[in-house]
């Protein structure tokens, strides 16, 4: 394949990566029961004035899968960190130690379970509708080369390499969705 196809090939593969990595980080937000320092992830907190994600405001850690501990490095902002999580709300209710704030993860119910599973369908959909984007960006990449004079066989041949490599990356997306409904519906 001639030095342009092959560049465009790569950047859909790479893109492509792109946006299984984001619904890998998308999939990480979704809780299914088990406390994770991740479910904390995009909370800001204001540190001097200063919004500032949490996790460097303060150690995370989940000693059991039912509890979440967050311990400041600066003892002064557990007010302020108790104030952001709850003002989060992602359903936590932090309780204030003074030195060390513990978040119990209530058990999911069956009907939020199933909430979840549709949150986890509708962040796969979006990988898949990105990844077909990245398909159609590519083709059109592809009709510009012909029109430059690449042969018409070297073109063909670089749309089936990109259908190919779509397809797979869609099966991915299926089989990270099959694993997180699956971890989700697990009691």
């Amino acid at each position: 394949m001639i030095e342009e196809c092959q560049l465009i090939y790569d950047d859909a593969e790479e893109n492509m990566g792109r946006s299984l990595v984001h619904l890998e980080k998308e999939f990480q937000k979704i809780r299914a029961g088990k406390a994770s320092p991740d479910m904390l992830d995009g909370i800001k907190v204001d540190y001097y004035g200063i919004m500032t994600p949490i996790n460097q405001t303060a150690n995370i850690t989940t000693p059991d899968p039912r509890q979440i501990i967050v311990q400041p490095w600066d003892k002064s902002i557990i007010g302020a960190l108790e104030k952001a999580i709850l003002a989060a709300n992602i359903g936590f209710n932090p309780k204030n130690e003074g030195e060390v704030l513990r978040i119990p993860v209530p058990p999911v119910t069956e009907q939020r379970r199933k909430e979840l599973v549709k949150q986890a369908r509708n962040e796969s959909e979006n990988a898949r509708v990105s990844i077909r984007n990245i398909r159609r960006s590519a083709n059109e990449e592809a009709k510009k080369l012909e029109k430059e004079g690449v042969s018409e066989d070297d073109i063909k041949k670089l749309q089936e390499q990109i259908q190919k490599l779509t397809d797979e990356y869609i099966e991915k997306v299926d089989e990270y969705f099959a694993k997180k409904e699956k971890d989700i519906m697990t009691i």
